[in-house]
């Protein structure tokens, strides 16, 4: 177990064990992991990432008491996003109900996740929010209730709040609002985190908190409407940071902050006017910043998959630090039941790693990764390794092919084909502006190469990868075998 407090315990000049009995106690105790999850919030959208329109003065305080995480990768939209970070897979390896592969994930009851695993080493484990892995209220059966999937407790919703509302507001298995407003979301879910922490306090836990904000339709309590220069979307992002806080100071409180890990991150980039045309006009007021990066959600550029991350937790993760190494939300799960003594599936592939020497600040430690692959569901868009990325072309879409890219929720992004195979050196070039294929040939033909690992593995739109996760007889990705009949 990667443990700072018990490395600063052992004295080897004396050849003892130097620690207090209270920080003997602290080593011995398995860490608290909480996971608050930003829905569409983007990458330029924390103080600590370039917002100055608005402030986030408790998350960028977790900042320099923490690491901020620059390249951090999810995925372009919520489902899959939600898919990944659970199963520490790409979505695109998870299996779902009758072997579809869904704009809305439909995740097999039979998958594992994160929770789970945490619950059956003896974890407490609690999720607050959104959902979003269960094709939302049309096919949400009992057996995929978070209380059936490895949580203890539940409170929150199935799918967004696209129509102003959520709802289906369930605690535990009982739902108790068929619909909801938006105006007070974040409070509730922030009382709903901080009772959570009270009742689990004497025990190790994991705390899962999905917020519903900032995706659209916006809405936020009182005492945070009208407080930013940014409008309504910075009011929210404002009220995030405060939830965020509330929950730092507790643990302060209850003496748990020298033995919790804490994360803040987003599940994918912000709204723009071209991923959500009915808000032209509006968007300026729901819609977030990418700050440097190219894109949007929805899209595989930087814009749509790199968020701001930032991991706190005083005994484990070093002071005002930042890394640039490449992590993924799908490193969480086998980081954390690393860290917690757990045992990792071993009847399954998972393409999470253990990030925990990135986390603790360990000399010389590098990215698990030696590929990241840009999947717009099933559609492999682009791969990074180290700093090199490269674009595949792609036409224009329209209707047919979305039946086999699976992305036609957010089409506006990819009406301009990318025409030519293109190569950017993201150190140099955050914004994605200049192909430089022609230099670097060399580059290319290795990328190209880790690319076809991943289209022989995984898939890609028009294939099925040999590592692909199904639990039922059938055909597989049916739709998918019917376009290519026609």
């Amino acid at each position: 177990m990667h443990l700072r407090n018990t490395l600063l315990c052992l004295s080897l000049a004396a050849g003892v064990l130097a620690c207090s009995p209270q920080s003997a106690d602290e080593a011995a105790k398995r860490p608290n992991f909480i996971i608050v999850l930003a829905d569409d919030q983007g990458y330029g959208d924390l103080g600590v990432f370039g917002a100055t329109d608005f402030k986030t003065p408790r998350i960028d305080r977790m900042a320099r008491e923490g690491m901020r995480f620059t390249d951090f990768y999810a995925q372009t939209v919520c489902g899959p996003s939600r898919t990944a970070l659970l199963t520490g897979s790409y979505p695109i390896r998870v299996a779902e109900y009758g072997n579809e592969k869904n704009s809305f994930p439909y995740v097999h009851e039979q998958e594992i996740l994160l929770p789970r695993v945490l619950q059956e080493a003896g974890y407490a484990t609690g999720m607050i929010g959104k959902v979003d892995i269960t094709q939302r209220r049309r096919g949400f059966k009992p057996e995929l209730n978070p209380v059936r999937r490895g949580f203890d407790y539940w409170f929150g919703v199935v799918g967004a709040n696209d129509s102003g509302e959520v709802h289906w507001v369930y605690r535990n298995e009982e739902r108790i609002q068929e619909s909801a407003g938006v105006n007070d979301l974040t409070r509730r879910y922030t009382d709903e985190a901080l009772n959570f922490i009270r009742s689990n306090k004497d025990k190790p836990f994991f705390l899962y908190i999905a917020h519903t904000m900032p995706h659209v339709v916006l809405g936020v309590t009182e005492p945070f409407k009208g407080r930013s220069e940014r409008g309504l979307y910075g009011d929210v992002i404002e009220e995030l940071d405060a939830s965020t806080g509330e929950i730092v100071d507790l643990l302060g409180d209850l003496g748990l902050d020298r033995n919790t890990i804490v994360v803040y991150t987003s599940d994918n980039g912000p709204w723009s006017n071209h991923s959500l045309p009915q808000y032209t006009g509006a968007i300026t007021e729901h819609a977030g910043s990418c700050g440097p990066l190219r894109g949007a959600k929805g899209t595989t550029w930087e814009g749509g998959i790199r968020v701001p991350t930032v991991m706190w937790g005083p005994e484990y993760i070093p002071a005002g630090t930042e890394t640039s190494e490449v992590a993924t939300t799908m490193d969480l799960l086998p980081t954390f039941i690393e860290m917690a003594g757990a045992k990792l599936p071993t009847d399954r592939t998972l393409d999470g790693r253990d990030i925990a020497p990135i986390m603790l600040g360990e000399p010389g430690a590098k990215s698990p990764h030696e590929a990241f692959y840009y999947y717009r569901e099933t559609r492999l868009d682009a791969v990074r390794s180290d700093k090199w990325k490269l674009v595949f072309p792609r036409p224009s879409l329209d209707e047919s092919d979305w039946l086999l890219s699976r992305g036609g929720a957010f089409l506006g992004e990819y009406r301009e084909p990318v025409g030519v195979l293109s190569l950017y050196n993201l150190e140099a070039d955050i914004g994605e502006t200049t192909d430089i294929a022609d230099q670097y040939p060399e580059v290319v033909q290795r990328l190209t190469a880790l690319a076809d690992q991943a289209r022989s593995e995984l898939g890609d739109y028009n294939r099925l990868g040999t590592g692909v996760r199904f639990f039922e007889e059938g055909p597989k990705w049916p739709r998918r075998q019917q376009w290519m009949q026609q």
